[in-house]
């Protein structure tokens, strides 16, 4: 076996499974005694797997950040949008320095960048004093070029068939 090095890992693409796979690897590392923390960028409302954290605690945890659904027809949702995605960047940057976690995933902080919350240029600052033990997990559609080339693993969820386009809504456990 190699020596252990914090890797920077993307879920990207336009199917679904990105947040899905980084609760995998949340819950692999869990299962290792490691310490876990998940900042969720855009989500707001609770999910099964707030529910499932609540048990997991205190070396799993999950904080949903976000304020859900952006309504880019109102400038002021926009702005209170953008201030919740910098709050949230000032937690990310506070835990990795912190030397508390082992992991950490940073869901839907891809959307972020691409919804123009946040600057491609402060996450590649996030990366870049990354501790040299951490494992960060990024998730969300329509990594940027910059992010690709930095990460160690990038995975594309690519849709080819889902249940909305058939008529069916979320599921509970599936979706949320």
């Amino acid at each position: 076996m190699g020596k252990e090095k914090g890797l920077v890992l993307v879920f990207t693409g336009n199917g679904k499974g990105k947040t899905t796979a980084a609760l995998g690897m949340a819950l692999r590392a869990w299962g290792h005694g490691m310490k876990v923390l998940i900042l969720q960028f855009i989500k707001s409302q609770q999910c099964g797997e707030h529910v499932a954290a609540e048990k997991m605690q205190p070396t799993l945890e999950i904080r949903p950040l976000g304020l859900g659904f952006i309504n880019f027809s109102d400038p002021a949702n926009v702005a209170r949008q953008q201030r919740a995605a910098q709050e949230a960047l000032e937690q990310v940057t506070t835990a990795m320095t912190s030397g508390n976690y082992q992991m950490l995933i940073l869901d839907e902080i891809l959307y972020a960048l691409h919804y123009g919350l946040l600057e491609v240029s402060a996450v590649i600052g996030l990366l870049e004093q990354k501790p040299e033990h951490l494992h960060l997990v990024l998730t969300g559609r329509d990594a940027p070029p910059e992010i690709i080339e930095r990460a160690d693993l990038v995975t594309e969820m690519r849709e080819i068939k889902h249940p909305f386009k058939q008529g069916i809504g979320a599921q509970q456990g599936i979706e949320f």
